[in-house]
Parts: C-alpha cells; sequence; structure tokens
C-alpha cells in the first residue's frame, strides 16, 4: 500500500526530497504571482497562448454551430413557406372577391337597363334569369328559371335591355324554354326603319346572326339599317330592335337580295331578360259616343211648328179628299 501511494503521488511522499521538491514549487508559484501582480508577464503568455488556442475552439465547436444554424434555416424556411402559403391563398381569395364585385356591378349594370327598358316603354313585363344553355347541332335556346306557375305561356316575346332574343317555346312547371332569334327554326317579321321595307328575318346555322333571304332587288336595303319588329303576325309588338344589316349580296338566282344582319340583343351575355306580357285592356264596355246634334241654347222651343211631331206618311184620313 505505501509503495502505491509514493507511486501514485510522488509530490506528497515521506521522504526528504519529497518535502524539498514541495517546497519549490510553492516558492515558484509566489513568485511567478509576485511578477504577475507587478510586471503582468503572464497576462502577455495568457494573451498569446489564448491566440493560439482560440481557433481550435472554434473548431471544436463547429459541429454545434452548424446545427444550431441549420435548425434556424431549417425553422425560418416552414415559417417563410407558411406566411408565403397564406399569402398565396389571401391573393387568391382577394381575386376572387374584385371578380366576384366586377360580376355583380356588371349585372347590376344590366338590370339598371332593363329596369331603364321598362320605365322608357311602360311595359307589362317579367323579369327573368337565364340559367341554362342549349348551342346544339342548328340549335340555339336557352333556359329561365320561370314557368307555367309564374304565369309564362308560350309563344311570349322575350327581349333583353337591346332588343328581341327570342319568344317562349316550351313551358314547364318551374322553368321556361326560349327559342333565339338566331335559332333557325325562328323566323320573325321585321320592317327596315329607313325605308319602311317589310321582311321576314330568319335564324342561321351559325347561330350568330339573321338572313333576310326575300328582299326585292329594287328594294332600298344598305349596310347599317336598323331592323326593328313590324308588328305582323300580332306576336312581337313593333318598334322593339331586332339587328343591323351587315352585308347585302344577291341570291343565288340572281332574283332577290340576300341581307345579313347582326342581332341587336346580347344573346351570347346576357344573364336577365324580360318577358312580355299581353298589354292591360281597359275594364267595362266601351263609352257611348257623344250625341250630334245642335247646342241646347240653340234647340226650338217647345210647341213651334219645328217642334211639333212631323206627319206620319200612309193612308189619308176618313173624309179627307184623296
Amino acid at each position: 500500500m505505501a509503495r502505491a501511494r509514493d507511486e501514485s503521488s510522488p509530490l506528497f511522499a515521506g521522504n526528504a526530497a519529497g518535502t524539498l521538491r514541495l517546497i519549490l514549487y510553492l516558492a515558484l508559484a509566489m513568485v511567478l504571482m509576485v511578477l504577475d501582480q507587478r510586471n503582468g508577464w503572464l497576462w502577455r503568455v495568457r494573451y498569446a497562448a489564448s491566440a493560439v488556442i482560440e481557433p481550435m475552439y472554434r473548431l471544436a465547436g463547429l459541429p454545434s454551430a452548424g446545427i444550431r444554424t441549420l435548425t434556424v434555416a431549417f425553422a425560418d424556411r416552414q415559417r417563410l413557406t407558411g406566411q408565403n402559403q397564406r399569402l398565396r391563398e389571401d391573393l387568391l381569395l382577394a381575386n376572387a372577391k374584385l371578380n366576384r364585385m366586377a360580376a355583380v356591378a356588371e349585372q347590376n349594370q344590366r338590370l339598371k337597363q332593363l329596369l331603364d327598358t321598362q320605365h322608357s316603354l311602360d311595359l307589362n313585363v317579367q323579369l327573368a334569369r337565364v340559367i341554362g344553355v342549349d348551342l346544339g347541332a342548328y340549335r340555339y335556346r336557352l333556359t329561365l328559371d320561370v314557368g307555367a306557375r309564374d304565369g309564362v305561356k308560350p309563344g311570349q316575346p322575350v327581349i333583353d335591355a337591346h332588343g328581341v332574343m327570342g319568344q317562349v317555346k316550351d313551358v314547364l312547371p318551374t322553368t321556361s324554354v326560349v327559342m333565339l332569334v338566331t335559332d333557325p327554326e325562328h323566323a320573325l317579321p321585321v320592317v327596315i326603319e329607313r325605308s319602311g321595307l317589310r321582311t321576314i328575318a330568319y335564324g342561321s346555322r351559325d347561330g350568330d346572326q339573321l338572313t333576310l333571304p326575300n328582299i326585292p332587288r329594287a328594294a332600298d336595303v344598305r349596310v347599317g339599317d336598323h331592323l326593328l319588329t313590324s308588328g305582323l303576325g300580332g306576336r312581337f309588338p313593333p318598334g322593339f330592335p331586332v339587328g343591323d344589316v351587315t352585308a347585302v349580296t344577291p341570291s343565288a338566282t340572281g332574283m332577290f337580295l340576300v341581307a345579313q344582319a347582326r342581332p341587336a340583343a346580347d344573346i351570347n351575355r346576357s344573364e336577365d331578360v324580360l318577358l312580355l306580357h299581353d298589354q292591360a285592356e281597359p275594364d267595362g264596355p266601351p263609352a257611348l259616343p257623344t250625341p250630334v246634334g245642335p247646342p241646347r241654347d240653340l234647340a226650338p222651343a217647345p210647341g213651334t211648328p219645328s217642334a211639333m211631331p212631323a206627319r206620319v206618311v200612309g193612308t189619308p184620313a176618313a173624309g179627307v179628299p184623296r
């Protein structure tokens, strides 16, 4: 045990050499403390040693610093990614709201135009909304959100704020189908506003224009002429805009002129339309005509010859010679 203690801590060995060594170490320590206190030599040593050892400290701390930097960068990336996603969603929502507001403003403008049309013409109309579009092969029709329960009848004219759109073809309990003026099966009596020429406007196969095929060659028809409803047939009231002539060409036989017209109504864009109802007629019997005769103050007084009753022409009285 004594030998093990001597080998493990020779500084505190029990012999004279160990004691002398301890005294030398203590003296050296005291000398170093005095010199460091008065001259600062050890501070310079420590400064130089720190300059040498500091890179080793930095190198030893690189793994932890790198992990901490990666953690912060990953957290910042996640935060920035989430903020970017939220900003993108907010932008999409704002654009959707803006587009919706623009659509609502446009719809309000169209409704205002329809209301102005009703007030300016003093018509008995019914507002309806387009809920379906049927643009099949040679078939151009709309579906409205009103039907027989709302008083809709087949043959009712349909207009928008700009002109005639068509007429009701089929009526269901809650919906109705409108045949557009551009449908090939539709025909509409029209009159050219400038010249007063009456003719028939038919739909076309392409569905975006009207055709006037039977115009006499001597008729005065020009590009830009306005077409109005003529009132013939009793279905469409006269005076409603139908379209504008866009082209006038001779027919294939050369006997007539064929005109093409662009519809006045916004057939491809209208979302709200008006259904025309029959105008109300006055109730009761018609007023009696005012009797024709002389004024009351110029009428003959009773008893005057002109006021006596006229003699009835017939068989003479008895005793009166013939």
